[in-house]
């Protein structure tokens, strides 16, 4: 996946695509005017970046997901994680934790996640 960043109002619209797709455009259109006063034109300008940056596909009138809302967001951690700590996800943790501690609910969770990433 590239190295992509979304802007408010894409992601604003990826939302509503990651909620309603497969949709028509025109019902994309309806949504976006009723939900953010947007005109057909700004609608389908934001579509096509969002079909430039490889997110959703507008075929013959219907959109469809090209990247799921789940494997965005982790491709946007990652991405964020490599700007900001150099890669490193330890270096991530500290600093997220520097001014709240982790609840034992949530410490527990983790070492599940590394329990089952080290058995892959």
């Amino acid at each position: 996946m590239e190295n992509f960043k979304l802007t408010a109002a894409e992601l604003d619209m990826a939302e509503i695509l990651w909620q309603q797709a497969p949709l028509k455009s025109s019902a994309l259109v309806a949504l976006c005017l009723a939900r953010f006063d947007w005109k057909k034109s700004t609608t389908y300008t934001l579509l096509h970046r969002l079909e430039e940056k490889g997110v959703f596909k507008n075929e013959n009138g219907t959109i469809r997901t090209i990247v799921s809302k789940e494997d965005f967001f982790s491709a946007q951690s990652r991405i964020f994680v490599e700007e900001s700590f150099n890669g490193s996800l330890p270096k991530f943790i500290t600093a997220f934790t520097r001014k709240s501690r982790l609840s034992k609910a949530e410490i527990d969770e983790l070492k599940r996640i590394i329990d089952e990433y080290a058995g892959e």
